[in-house]
């Protein structure tokens, strides 16, 4: 198949960057989206051109390294789909496809598709640690969890921290990202006993970084592992009782 692809292009965070069109030839439709684009990459360089920078690591839709706006959508027109985990079958013979990096004034471009998002790793910064008995190790049922609360714990830790759901919220806001990493240690038994001091630390580190949310809801329809929204009210729960709980403890302190 042969497709038309117009790239954004720019050198780094400080200077203009513009699009910049190529015509690919003899692609499979059994090639990745980043497959593809190395194909492009070898194109250019035997070409003596600069090739496209891009971020990826695992092409497993493990690691979230990847990510880009394909045709206006973040990782593509695929649901529940890493950019990595997308292939060219998705495409017709002859396509014109925009590729573009996350757009958002919170993750400032490096080069071409490749992005900062270091402000993602502040929040998880913020959210310290886990308090967790040394010694010998304990029996496995000693600590019973429910499976309802492991459900939801594991679905929250799903998220791979691409950073979909900020570039496709409007506001460009992070709290799916944030919900979901909250939650995935405020809903274990083992997250308790800095749950209500996480949540604070997390969503106010968010609020210096990324937008407001207003339940848009493109961040649910974005994200390749389709977290609900729902983690978004659990965390917004959360962070109210843990304002209740320090004014009381001021109080009692007082």
């Amino acid at each position: 198949m042969r497709v038309h692809l117009k790239i954004w292009r720019q050198k780094n965070a400080r200077t203009e960057g513009a699009f910049a069109e190529y015509d690919l030839d003899n692609v499979s439709h059994e090639m990745s989206f980043l497959e593809m684009l190395d194909v492009l990459n070898e194109q250019l360089i035997s070409g003596g051109q600069e090739p496209v920078a891009f971020d990826s690591d695992c092409r497993e839709g493990i690691c979230g390294m990847c990510g880009v706006m394909i045709n206006g959508e973040a990782h593509g027109p695929q649901r529940g789909t890493a950019t990595c985990q997308l292939h060219m079958r998705k495409f017709s013979d002859g396509a014109h496809i925009t590729v573009e990096p996350w757009r958002s004034r919170s993750f400032p471009v490096n080069k071409d598709l490749s992005v900062d998002r270091s402000a993602l790793d502040r929040i998880i910064e913020a959210g310290g640690y886990i308090t967790a008995p040394t010694g010998s190790a304990p029996e496995a049922n000693l600590i019973p969890v429910p499976k309802e609360v492991s459900d939801a714990a594991f679905d929250a830790a799903a998220c791979i921290g691409c950073g979909a759901c900020v570039a496709a919220c409007p506001n460009g806001a992070a709290n799916l990202f944030t919900a979901a990493k909250i939650a995935h240690l405020n809903l274990l038994p083992q997250g308790q006993p800095e749950r209500w001091s996480r949540v604070v630390r997390m969503v106010e580190t968010m609020e210096d970084h990324f937008g407001s949310c207003t339940n848009y809801g493109e961040c649910q329809a974005a994200c390749p592992k389709e977290i609900s929204i729902d983690y978004i009210a659990y965390m917004n729960r959360d962070f109210v009782k843990a304002q209740l709980k320090n004014r009381r403890l001021i109080a009692q302190r007082g």
